[in-house]
């Protein structure tokens, strides 16, 4: 048995609020998309609101338009299979349509105990250090993917 899940953070700075005309397209895929996920092979925990839906009401950061997606999935490889395929495939490739490009990481994959489930300020402080110190054995992303460890380095 597994002693580590795969935890991922994504954020993204959205190009006008989420009630806007701009971003319906993406709202109203949000219900279907998570759907999928918690379906797929391999899907553990997903961040989600206080009030049990989808996590874009989470204000993990000054700006107001970035938004924070949060996952745990069971290895790289189911992350990677619901990534990039299918309903969710169709939805990157239309990121720049609602999504502004920003300067800093904006993904981020960690190891964690299979125990654990990460918080926002977890995810706050991989993607702070991603942005630092570039991809390391404690915090990396799909290309630069680093194998399950023995132990959990703090």
């Amino acid at each position: 048995m597994d002693q580590f899940h795969l935890a991922q953070v994504n954020i993204a700075r959205t190009k006008a609020s989420l009630e806007s005309p701009v971003m319906k397209g993406f709202v109203d895929q949000l219900d279907r998309v998570n759907q999928l996920a918690e379906q797929s092979d391999g899907f553990v925990w997903r961040l989600q609101s206080e009030e049990g839906d989808d996590a874009t009401s989470i204000q993990a950061f000054e700006d107001e338009n970035i938004i924070i997606n949060m996952s745990v999935w069971r290895d790289i490889e189911s992350l990677k299979n619901f990534v990039y395929s299918g309903e969710h495939l169709a939805l990157l490739k239309n990121k720049k349509l609602w999504f502004e490009k920003m300067s800093i990481p904006t993904q981020a994959l960690w190891w964690l105990p299979v125990e654990q489930l990460p918080g926002v300020e977890d995810a706050i402080k991989v993607l702070k250090q991603l942005e630092e110190e570039g991809s390391t054995e404690k915090v990396f992303t799909f290309n630069t993917a680093r194998a399950i460890p023995e132990t959990v380095q703090t």
